[in-house]
């Protein structure tokens, strides 16, 4: 395990996908690295659905995560294997397929540069 300095700080991020608008869960402070410890999606309406994950840099590039991800009636799934680094701006975005079904909560550790 990698020693964090003192003044790393510990987030949660966390969003109702109330929509199926591409929707921001984190944004990387300025002057800050994250380390994405965790993604969990969790369906909550009794229907299965899909989610996309994608990172937006601050060159407003977009890179997908996940496509397209199926999540099952009623299932929570953990969606990274590893830790995730993202740096400064970049943002991290999700999108449900279908609307009013899908948690996304995010455990993020923040590092200063």
């Amino acid at each position: 395990m990698t020693a964090l300095q003192t003044s790393s700080a510990l987030k949660v991020a966390r969003v109702d996908l109330t929509t199926t608008n591409n929707t921001t869960l984190y944004t990387v402070p300025s002057r800050y690295d994250s380390i994405v410890e965790s993604i969990i999606v969790s369906e909550d309406s009794g229907n299965a659905d899909t989610i996309n994950v994608t990172i937006t840099n601050s060159a407003s590039a977009v890179f997908n995560l996940f496509k397209v991800k199926s999540i099952s009636a009623n299932g929570t799934v953990e969606l990274l294997s590893r830790d995730l680094l993202l740096v400064a701006g970049d943002i991290l975005k999700v999108q449900a397929a279908t609307a009013n079904r899908l948690h996304v909560v995010a455990s993020i550790t923040e590092i200063p540069r």
